[in-house]
């Protein structure tokens, strides 16, 4: 799989969420075969709900689409290392990879104390690790850093 492509699609779909009104976020679900299944970026905003992460809102999506089985052959490609929320829905809906292309810290370095994004310094591999399966963390990937954090830095600083 072409990881490099897949993140820029992803971020694509988080220039998307800007524009909606949203924050900076997207996600998409690829399956085995490289077909993207699913598209989602943060509508946090639009929906007015502080749940609706892109991530979490993706897995829940598959969660009702697709079985276990499938799910577990899937990526789950993200713009930002998933929070510990939306790695939680991740790990429930079964979906056997996550890429990132940044990390939560990388974030809560541009976002700091802004309101909008009160982000953890976790990392996902906590949850993983604290967990019963086997999901796949890949991330973070210098080379689409510079193009997620520059859509990031034009939004925190507004």
């Amino acid at each position: 799989m072409d990881h490099i492509a897949y993140l820029r699609k992803a971020n694509e779909v988080a220039k998307q969420a800007v524009a909606e009104g949203n924050t900076p976020f997207g996600a998409i679900l690829v399956d085995a075969d490289g077909t993207i299944l699913m598209e989602q970026g943060n509508r946090e905003r639009e929906l007015h709900d502080a749940t609706a992460h892109a991530e979490r809102m993706i897995a829940s999506l598959a969660s009702q689409t697709y079985d276990k089985a499938k799910l577990a052959e899937c990526t789950l490609y993200t713009t930002v290392e998933p929070c510990p929320m939306c790695t939680g829905a991740i790990y429930w809906a079964n979906i056997g990879c996550i890429v990132f292309g940044i990390t939560e810290g990388k974030l809560l370095e541009m976002t700091g104390a802004d309101e909008k994004n009160p982000t953890f310094n976790m990392g996902a591999a906590k949850v993983i690790q604290a967990g019963q399966k086997k999901i796949n963390l890949l991330g973070p990937f210098p080379k689409v850093e510079e193009e997620i954090v520059a859509l990031h830095l034009r939004f925190w600083k507004k």
